[in-house]
């Protein structure tokens, strides 16, 4: 017997990997959670204000990196995502005050996409009403067809004899 080569927990999250590409609901609300935790450090009540230029750029990296996997799970052509991406295109400003209140737009972008990403779901989870023909039990079907054979009977009855 062949022991794999790589460890267990490559493995593991090689098949994550795969659930990703393969468009799993489950890869989207692993997206959907990583970046809303991004976004909590941001916009979170209790987060504190980054305090160097080199935390604010991480979280804008981070933050970029979300609206660029968010931007999979939605069409391309959504006013949402092209506002994010435009906002992520921008280069980050100098400054103390001018550098947070891009960062705090920033959050914003993804905190839209992923409420557009669960509207999205609660749509796609309604089930749509399909209207297809029911097939008729047997017993519908003989009435019917008693019926019309009654009323064919009476109607050749009263018709006038010639």
């Amino acid at each position: 017997m062949r022991l794999p080569l790589a460890p267990r927990w490559a493995a593991c999250q090689r098949s994550a990997l795969d659930r990703k590409v393969l468009g799993d609901p489950g890869a989207r609300r692993d997206q959907a959670v990583s970046a809303t935790e991004t976004v909590t450090l941001v916009l979170g009540e209790d987060s504190p204000v980054p305090e160097t230029a080199a935390d604010v750029e991480d979280l804008v990296l981070r933050l970029r990196g979300h609206v660029n996997q968010l931007g999979t799970l939605v069409p391309s052509k959504e006013p949402t995502l092209l506002r994010a991406q435009q906002l992520c295109s921008n280069g980050l400003p100098e400054g103390y005050l001018p550098s947070r209140v891009r960062l705090v737009k920033l959050a914003e972008a993804p905190q839209e996409l992923i409420a557009k990403i669960r509207l999205e779901d609660v749509e796609a989870r309604r089930p749509a009403r399909i209207w297809a023909w029911r097939k008729p039990q047997i017993n519908v079907l003989r009435g019917a067809v008693f019926a019309v054979a009654l009323t064919c009977l009476v109607w050749a009855a009263s018709v006038p004899r010639t």
